[in-house]
């Protein structure tokens, strides 16, 4: 049977003489997804937090379901693998990785996990805007938009569209919580990459759909005509006025991605 597996140092020494896949499959934990396919948890080993995301065979019917509906299904955690390790190389910050586990030749039946350290002390992006009372400093809110521009820039430009690019799938450091201070220093991690796409150039409809997604994700955080184009001119490089001449049809494209995406939330 065709296998592939990877454990850091202390994933190997404590899972010594043991199937990694039988003890993943049955691995204990706060679990925040089970099904179609897949279950992620965290769990504790050694003084130690981690994810776990376990595959066990989606079967040929969700992968025919997928296909039909005109989506590539997941069908092992190789895709995150690849991507985690995709944003590393371009200086992005995402999760660390821990192990991989790939086995089986059967797309259906294939079963596979990644392991990632816990990104502790951290909130998501989703979680603060809800929780802004008052509209943040201009210079926290103004750093926050150029990051998250400038990594949407640099993932699209590697050749990686995320599919699920919402705000809570950004990470922000927990210390901003605590001082309301933001610097270069702070670190903002991507997460969930499970059903990223890897290419040598991203086609303009996938970005469409991440920047539309990330665009809807954010509407109910207080922001001005102002800060979209600050994001729009971060993320493309262009002044204002370059901008708007030629990539006017696209940033229309993203807003009505992102109006359509919020219809249907709110049906």
């Amino acid at each position: 049977m065709k296998q592939t597996l990877f454990l850091r140092e202390e994933l190997a020494s404590a899972w010594q003489g043991k199937d990694v896949f039988a003890l993943l499959a049955t691995q204990q934990g706060e679990i925040f997804r089970d099904k179609e396919g897949r279950r992620t948890l965290r769990f504790q080993l050694n003084g130690r937090s981690y994810f776990l995301k376990y595959h066990h065979g989606v079967g040929w019917a969700e992968i025919v379901k997928n296909l039909v509906q005109g989506r590539l299904p997941v069908i092992s955690a190789r895709n995150e693998w690849r991507a985690i390790k995709k944003l590393q190389q371009h200086g992005i910050d995402t999760m660390q990785l821990a192990a991989f586990g790939e086995r089986g030749w059967n797309p259906a039946r294939r079963t596979s996990f990644i392991v990632t350290d816990d990104l502790t002390d951290t909130m998501s992006l989703e979680d603060l805007g809800k929780q802004w009372q008052q509209p943040p400093s201009f210079k926290t809110k103004q750093y926050l938009i150029q990051h998250i521009a400038r990594i949407s820039k640099i993932m699209h430009e590697s050749g990686l569209n995320h599919r699920d690019y919402y705000l809570c799938h950004f990470l922000l450091d927990n210390s901003f919580a605590r001082t309301n201070l933001i610097d270069e220093d702070t670190r903002l991690f991507v997460i969930d990459l499970h059903r990223a796409q890897i290419r040598k150039k991203v086609p303009q409809r996938w970005k469409v759909k991440d920047l539309g997604a990330l665009l809807f994700s954010a509407h109910e955080v207080p922001l001005t005509q102002r800060d979209y184009y600050r994001f729009m001119q971060a993320y493309s490089g262009l002044d204002l006025r370059d901008l708007l001449l030629t990539q006017g049809v696209f940033w229309h494209k993203v807003a009505q991605r992102a109006k359509a995406l919020l219809a249907k939330w709110q049906r």
